[in-house]
C-alpha cells in the first residue's frame, strides 16, 4: 500500500480502497464504467432525435399510425399495443435476472438456473419482435405518393380512413415496365426493385374514385394530418407527385419524413445489438452455471456483472420506447 509522509514526518495512507474500491471488484468497477460510456452514447443519440424532431415537429410521424399491427391479427388497428407487450417482456426479464443474482447469493444453483433461463427467453423474444416490427416498417402496409419536393401524399376515405395503394391503382397491362439504371440518366441513381405501381396508375384509379382524398404529412393544430379538398388532392396528384413509396427505407418513408426512419433503423438497430449481445452473454454464463463453475469458486459474481449490463439494457429501451412510441 502506498504511504505518503507529512510535514510532521507522521505516514499517512493515501489510498484505503484495497483490491476492491467501494466494496466492488475489479470486474464490476469496469462493468460501470462501460454501462456510463454506453449511457452517454445512448443520450447523444436520443438528443439528436429530440433536436431532429423538434425541427420537423410540423411534420413528424404519428407513432400510434406507424406501430400499429400486431401478429396474427391483419388488418386490425392496434396502436402500440404489440410494442407494449415487447416493453413488458423486457421488464420481466430483468425481474428474472433479480432473482436470479439473488438466487446466486444464496448459491442455489438450481434457481438460478431456472431464472436464467427465463431471462434468456425473454431476451430472445423480445430481439424476434423487434425483428417482426422492422419487417413490417420496411414492407409498409399502406403505400404513398412523393412530391417533388419530397414530402408524402397519403391517400383517405371520405371518413378519413386510410386507403392502400392496391385499393386505388387501375393497372396498365398493355404498358410494358422497364427498370431504371443508372446508364438511362443521372449515373448515381438508379432503382433496386420496381414499386408495385405506376404514378399514372394511381392517378387513374384516385380521378376514378370520388370517395378518395389526399392527406399530407403536415400536421394540424390538433396534431392531426392536414386532409386536402377533393379539388386540391387532384392538384397536387397531377402537379407535384412523382413516385411510389412503399414501405421505409434510408432514403424514402411512406409514414412521412425520411429522418424518421434513419433514427428509427439506427437506434433501435443499436438498442437490439445490445439486447443481442446480452442473450448471448447470459447464454455463456448459463452454460457455466450448469456445468457448476461458479459453484466451485463459491461466488455467482459474474451473474451480477451481467445482470448489470442487462439492467442497463432495459433502462435504455424505457428511454427508447418514450421517445419513439409516446412521446
Amino acid at each position: 500500500m502506498e504511504t505518503a509522509v507529512t510535514k510532521t514526518g507522521t505516514e499517512d495512507k493515501i489510498w484505503g480502497g484495497g483490491n476492491e474500491p467501494l466494496k466492488a471488484s475489479y470486474g464490476k468497477m469496469m462493468m460501470w464504467f462501460f454501462i456510463l460510456s454506453d449511457a452517454l452514447t445512448f443520450s447523444g443519440f436520443l438528443a439528436a432525435y429530440g433536436f431532429s424532431r423538434f425541427k420537423f415537429i410540423d411534420s413528424w410521424p404519428i407513432a400510434d399510425e406507424v406501430f400499429n399491427h400486431f401478429p396474427f391479427l391483419h388488418g386490425v388497428d392496434a396502436p402500440m399495443y404489440y410494442v407494449a407487450l415487447m416493453t413488458f417482456i423486457l421488464i420481466f426479464s430483468s425481474v428474472t435476472m433479480v432473482l436470479a443474482v439473488d438466487a446466486g447469493h444464496h448459491m442455489k444453483q438450481k434457481k438460478v438456473i431456472l431464472y436464467m433461463f427465463l431471462t434468456i427467453i425473454g431476451g430472445l423474444i423480445f430481439v424476434g419482435s423487434q425483428a417482426w416490427e422492422w419487417k413490417n416498417f420496411i414492407k409498409g402496409e399502406y403505400g404513398a405518393v412523393e412530391t417533388k419536393g419530397g414530402q408524402i401524399l397519403q391517400f383517405v376515405d371520405a371518413e378519413g380512413h386510410r386507403v392502400g395503394l392496391k385499393e386505388i391503382a387501375i393497372l396498365d397491362t398493355h404498358k410494358e415496365r422497364t427498370q431504371h439504371e443508372s446508364k438511362l440518366g443521372v449515373w448515381y441513381d438508379k432503382e433496386s426493385a420496381l414499386p408495385t405501381y405506376t404514378i399514372d396508375e394511381i392517378r387513374a384509379g384516385f380521378a376514378k374514385r370520388k370517395d378518395l382524398l389526399i392527406r399530407t404529412q403536415v400536421l394540424t393544430e390538433e396534431g392531426e394530418k392536414t386532409i386536402l379538398s377533393r379539388e386540391e388532392s387532384l392538384r397536387r396528384l397531377q402537379a407535384d407527385a412523382i413516385g411510389i413509396v412503399e414501405g421505409a427505407n434510408l432514403v424514402h418513408n411512406e409514414y412521412g419524413t425520411p429522418l424518421f426512419a434513419n433514427f428509427f433503423f439506427f437506434i433501435t438497430g443499436f438498442h437490439g445489438f445490445h439486447v443481442f449481445s446480452g442473450v448471448i452473454i447470459n447464454i455463456i454464463i448459463f452454460i457455466n452455471v450448469i456445468l457448476g463453475t461458479y459453484e466451485r469458486r463459491k461466488n455467482y459474481e459474474m451473474v451480477e456483472k451481467v445482470g448489470l449490463y442487462w439492467h442497463f439494457v432495459d433502462l435504455v429501451w424505457v428511454f427508447v420506447f418514450t421517445f419513439f412510441y409516446l412521446v
